[in-house]
């Protein structure tokens, strides 16, 4: 009889384990079907495009770790080599600038930012910054160019002609040497290159981006550089005069390459001036 009782208790012990152990068993299943429903709905719906908000985003949160770890005049201390880094990111849509498939990229900044930063503060450095950018994005509106991104002190620029290109550099920089007092003596270097921008898919327009940065790295301060594409474009106008070249290597790109300095007028008219 005993023997009996035990037996029965241990029959009922087993049935109710693996009733507990169905019913965990069941709760898990529906919790992994649920989940594999969740994840293929997440599939099927349309991914958002990232528009200008998250990049907007990123590039402010990028500034701002870069004022952190380095300060405010190290932030715009390599101006052109940070803008053509993120046109080799974000590879803006050069192609609509032109028509025939070439477009003039202009990089530019000023020269020793680092110090001049210093030297004024940051508040006077940031007010002389405003109303050096309100210059350069003037005389680009006025020649009919578009500024692709402005970063600090640099810009980089978009032309569809490469006289218009030449003749925007010279305003701005006539402007700064009408009233040197006034721009506190900044100097700001250029450089322009003309290439393809439609074969987006290949190296050109890496290339041709890079190239105009590059070119914008050998100028020197209050100077406009151009590579020899620029050179042969505006030559034929008889419009400028340009400097001996110079036969120079750039950083990344094989060979030697002739940059030519643009000479500025002697005398620049006041009527250019704006600010």
């Amino acid at each position: 009889m005993i023997l009996w009782i035990i037996a029965a208790g241990v029959e009922l012990a087993v049935i109710v384990a693996l009733g507990v152990l169905l019913v965990v068993s069941n709760r898990k299943l529906a919790g992994t079907r649920e989940a594999l429903e969740r994840a293929k709905r997440d599939s099927e719906r349309p991914r958002r495009r990232r528009g200008i908000g998250p990049l907007a985003i990123r590039t402010a949160f990028n500034a701002a770790d870069s004022l952190i770890n380095k300060g405010f005049g190290a932030t715009v201390r390599n101006s052109v080599e940070d803008l053509a880094g993120w046109a080799k990111v974000e590879r803006p849509d050069l192609a609509r600038m032109t028509a025939d498939g070439d477009v003039v990229v202009v990089f530019s900044d000023i020269e020793g930012s680092t110090a001049r930063n210093e030297e004024l503060g940051d508040r006077g450095w940031l007010k002389l910054l405003e109303r050096h950018n309100r210059l350069v994005t003037k005389q680009v509106d006025d020649h009919g160019g578009h500024v692709v991104k402005n970063q600090g002190d640099g810009f980089m620029i978009a032309f569809s002609d490469p006289a218009q290109a030449v003749r925007c550099g010279l305003r701005v920089q006539e402007a700064l040497r009408e009233n040197p007092d006034r721009w506190n003596r900044i100097r700001v270097r250029m450089g322009i290159h003309v290439g393809s921008s439609v074969r987006r898919g290949d190296d050109l327009f890496g290339l041709n981006v890079a190239m105009a940065a590059r070119v914008a790295g050998h100028a020197e301060g209050g100077e406009i550089l151009v590579s020899e594409p620029i050179r042969d474009a505006i030559v034929p106008t008889g419009d400028f005069e340009l400097g001996a070249p110079r036969e120079v290597a750039l950083k990344g790109m094989s060979g030697s390459h002739q940059l030519y300095p643009v000479e500025l007028p002697a005398h620049p008219s006041a009527a250019h001036t704006s600010a």
